[in-house]
């Protein structure tokens, strides 16, 4: 590949016309304690506080990083070991992402001459600390921890296909391949222990999650509450499983930082389980509802039980009196707290309390917090859920017919419902807590470019992803905002220089990227799924006093659109004539044809007969 500059020059530094300045940042409590705080941080000037805090607090690696001196020497220890410590300096992160891309990319052979990987390198650099384009998570915290530092660590357990032999491999050090896809999408089996099975899927999800990943999971294939099982039993069902993959999914923090997990629960519609699985989520936040009003009722009754215990003598001194019959004040403050359901129990241990001689009752009180204690107590709280919907279900809702739900074990008819109750019963969950979701499964399969290699069963938590199970994409979204000129006008040239630059980024980490299992790792190199947009569409249009209702913010967005993914597939199909198209294309071949014809239709083109697809390096 040859690599044009635009923003660089050759023998000078990508930062020479960028200012940096020294910046802090805080997190602090509600209550005022300092949660996270760190100074004299190197950052470019006209980064906004929100994007020096996400780089300082979740991006900046906070161990292992050999310190320097001002004049770019290490410094050493008395034993002439490296100070180790944490990255200080934006420019030390935009090196160790840009610098490995690099070097992954030289040993692929993606760049012609060693001028070419130069310049790849510097343009890579100034659009990083531009803001004109950014990686996933994953990438700013794993990207480059070997290469730039020598960090060195145990395996967790990944994959990795050699593209030599083709031949999966284990990882032996964490981080000379490091985890850099965002968006997972991994299968499920009926089974409890073995591989594949239901406790592997979590050992699979943590190792995503630890290193900023999120994954997305059908879980259609378990069997409803109440089956059979092999032993004799009745199975739990399918809530009860979800319940520990969400209690492991919130003990685990995003990229070993400050951020959650990401997970998307998909079940399909016909599941014998589904009405509860709407339902959960519902539930769940009545808990919460229920917990801080609860705590809130109790605690103030309970308080006026406790101070009605106490009454003056004749000497005007407290004394304690907690017999109802003679403490018209306690009986009323009794009878008060029980018309609230507080529990008899509590109300009698405030006598024991005044005895005592406390004068106040501590009870907890919850809020509404997303990230409180009483949001912590509940499940459902670390996924986002979704219902598969096929096309067979609206044709009996359009009817006013029945919809089956159906066992997992024999296929046999577990109960029938009306659609129409089933369908309201969906749009009201979504209504009172936004889950579930829908995905309308027969159209997403209707569009699916490589079916020879299985169904689209579900999508990674945010659903830009909708893809083959057991498969990664990594993604990387350019800043629209940074390409509007100051007369106003749209830099198209640069816009498109740009889109193949990360086009390249996005190919190369799929080569020196692993895998949390060995079939993800062998599917992701059949596939090379990238995942390039945009970010900052609704700002530009702003920006240039440009209705986002209107003929022209649809047209200007379509363009763009158009514009990046024609430029992208450019791109790959550049690589491909160099390095091959992507293994899984000649089988899908003909399918890829069907859905580009669909997308001329859905322009009002006419198809040309002559048509055949691009050979992408990656999809």
């Amino acid at each position: 590949m040859r690599i044009q500059r635009r923003f660089t020059q050759e023998g000078a530094s990508p930062y020479k016309d960028i200012q940096f300045t020294k910046r802090s940042s805080e997190i602090r409590n509600p209550d005022g304690s300092v949660v996270f705080h760190m100074d004299q941080l190197d950052i470019p000037a006209d980064w906004s506080q929100l994007a020096v805090d996400i780089l300082a607090q979740k991006y900046l690696r906070k161990a292992g990083v050999p310190q320097t001196h001002a004049n770019g020497k290490t410094k050493k220890e008395s034993n002439g070991k490296p100070v180790l410590g944490g990255e200080h300096d934006a420019r030390q992160v935009f090196h160790r992402l840009a610098g490995c891309w690099t070097q992954w990319g030289k040993e692929g052979g993606d760049f012609q001459t060693d001028q070419d990987a130069s310049a790849f390198y510097d343009e890579v650099c100034f659009m990083l600390a531009t803001q004109m384009a950014a990686p996933n998570s994953p990438q700013w915290f794993n990207t480059g921890l070997n290469y730039a530092y020598d960090l060195v660590g145990p395996s967790q357990g990944h994959f990795y296909t050699d593209p030599k032999t083709g031949k999966v491999r284990k990882t032996e050090n964490a981080y000379e391949r490091p985890q850099v896809h965002a968006c997972f999408i991994q299968s499920i089996n009926d089974d409890l222990v073995n591989d594949g099975g239901i406790m592997d899927l979590w050992v699979r999800e943590a190792r995503l999650f630890k290193y900023g990943s999120g994954a997305g999971t059908n879980f259609s294939n378990l069997r409803g509450s109440g089956e059979r099982l092999s032993g004799g039993g009745k199975s739990s069902g399918l809530l009860s499983f979800l319940k520990i993959g969400d209690r492991a999914a919130g003990a685990i923090k995003s990229g070993g930082t400050t951020r959650r997990a990401a997970k998307m629960v998909c079940l399909d519609l016909d599941h014998p389980d589904v009405e509860e699985f709407i339902d959960w989520k519902v539930i769940e936040e009545q808990k919460v509802a229920a917990m801080v009003t609860g705590s809130k009722i109790c605690a103030r009754m309970l308080n006026e039980v406790l101070q009605a215990c106490y009454v003056k003598n004749g000497n005007g001194h407290p004394q304690v009196q907690t017999d109802v019959k003679k403490n018209q004040v306690l009986r009323h403050a009794v009878h008060a707290a029980r018309r609230e359901y507080v529990p008899d129990a509590y109300i009698q241990r405030m006598f024991a309390y005044a005895r005592e001689g406390f004068t106040h009752f501590v009870f907890h009180e919850y809020d509404t917090n997303w990230d409180s204690k009483a949001y912590q107590t509940v499940a459902g709280q670390n996924s986002n859920n979704s219902i598969r919907v096929p096309n067979e279900f609206f044709q009996e809702l359009e009817k006013d017919g029945d919809w089956a739900l159906r066992q997992r074990t024999d296929g046999a008819v577990a109960k029938t419902v009306k659609a129409r109750e089933l369908w309201d019963r969906i749009s009201w969950a979504a209504w009172i807590c936004a889950d579930p979701g829908i995905q309308y499964d027969t159209t997403i399969n209707d569009w699916h470019t490589c079916p020879e290699d299985g169904r689209i069963n579900a999508s990674n938590p945010c659903s830009e992803y909708m893809f083959l199970d057991d498969t990664a994409c990594n993604l990387a979204s350019l800043n629209l905002g940074k390409f509007v000129k100051t007369d106003g006008s749209f830099d198209l040239d640069g816009f498109k220089h740009a889109v193949r630059i990360w086009t390249i980024v996005l190919e190369i980490s799929v080569l020196m990227a692993s895998f949390p299992s060995r079939t993800i790792a062998e599917k992701s190199y059949v596939f090379r799924t990238l995942g390039l947009g945009y970010a900052n569409l609704g700002s530009m249009l702003m920006r240039q006093g440009i209705p986002y209702d209107s003929v022209e913010s649809l047209a200007i967005c379509s363009g763009i659109t158009a514009i990046l993914t024609g430029e992208s597939y450019a791109t790959s199909a550049e690589m491909a004539a160099e390095l091959g198209p992507f293994a899984g294309f000649e089988k899908n071949r003909e399918h890829m044809l069907r859905v580009m014809r669909r997308n001329t239709r859905t322009l009002e083109l006419r198809p040309k007969a002559s048509m055949s697809p691009i050979a992408l390096r990656s999809y």
